[in-house]
């Protein structure tokens, strides 16, 4: 019991931690769980630890998803920007294409060539903010972006902040429209991942439970923290770690 909780606890702080940072938490996911083997590991708790993520992102931004009559525009803009990704992924999933990316050589040059990509993106001192500058086309091609992200290694988070500072919005708000179109993305692949369990006739256990309640904590300190990080830090670091990374797989792989 203690071994499943520590795992929980494990996969929780890198789904908390790496699906709203520029690092892919699909790929981390994969990674850990293939390198050690984990046995709390399964589809339930996939779905509980993006559970978590989503409840996190909800409550942090709370004000502007309920306070609907002022934040109506703003709302259409990511539900109509979330149409791609969830069309292109509902797709790959009921032809299970999706399944063809889990490849640990892909995750390596992805993390890596989306890295780079990043890194030039986010050189210049664009300022563009989302109250004045967010459009129907601005959102149309940062959603074009996303779709990138149902390739691990990608980053949705990373992709999202990429193409949203190619279109000369300032830091922090291409953080703040990364985390928003996070909510139609984990929603989207909670309702897939439910419909799966209740096909396996999969019974909701403690393990879940406490993969939501951590999940939730991790990533809502993340999405806290990361906000402060990039008011004076550029996104190098997370450059940085990625290339590694990328090497480090490419050096296991081959």
């Amino acid at each position: 019991m203690l071994e499943n909780i520590i795992e929980i606890f494990i996969l929780s702080v890198i789904q908390g931690v790496s699906e709203f940072l520029p690092i892919s938490s699909s790929s981390h996911l994969i990674i850990i769980s293939t390198l050690f083997e984990f046995k709390s590991s399964s589809l339930l708790i996939d779905i509980s630890l993006h559970l978590g993520s989503l409840f996190a992102i909800i409550f942090f931004y709370r004000t502007d998803i309920f306070n609907f009559q002022n934040s109506k525009k703003f709302i259409s803009l990511i539900v109509l920007g979330s149409l791609p990704l969830i069309i292109v992924g509902f797709i790959l999933y009921i032809t299970d294409l999706i399944n063809i990316f889990r490849d640990v050589k892909i995750i390596a040059w992805s993390t890596i060539i989306f890295a780079i990509l990043l890194f030039f993106a986010d050189r210049a001192k664009f300022e563009l903010s989302i109250e004045k500058n967010l459009s129907l086309k601005s959102i149309c091609i940062i959603g074009l972006f996303q779709i990138l992200s149902l390739i691990p290694g990608v980053s949705r988070a990373g992709i999202v902040i990429t193409g949203a500072r190619f279109l000369k919005f300032n830091r922090t708000d291409s953080a703040k429209i990364s985390f928003l179109l996070s909510i139609p993305a984990l929603c989207g692949a909670s309702v897939l991942g439910l419909n799966d369990i209740l096909k396996q006739d999969t019974e909701l256990n403690y393990l879940a439970i406490l993969a939501i309640i951590f999940s939730f904590l991790f990533s809502f300190i993340t999405v806290k923290f990361f906000l402060e990080f990039i008011k004076k830090f550029t996104m190098n670091i997370f450059v940085i770690y990625r290339i590694l990374l990328g090497l480090f797989l490419l050096f296991l792989v081959y």
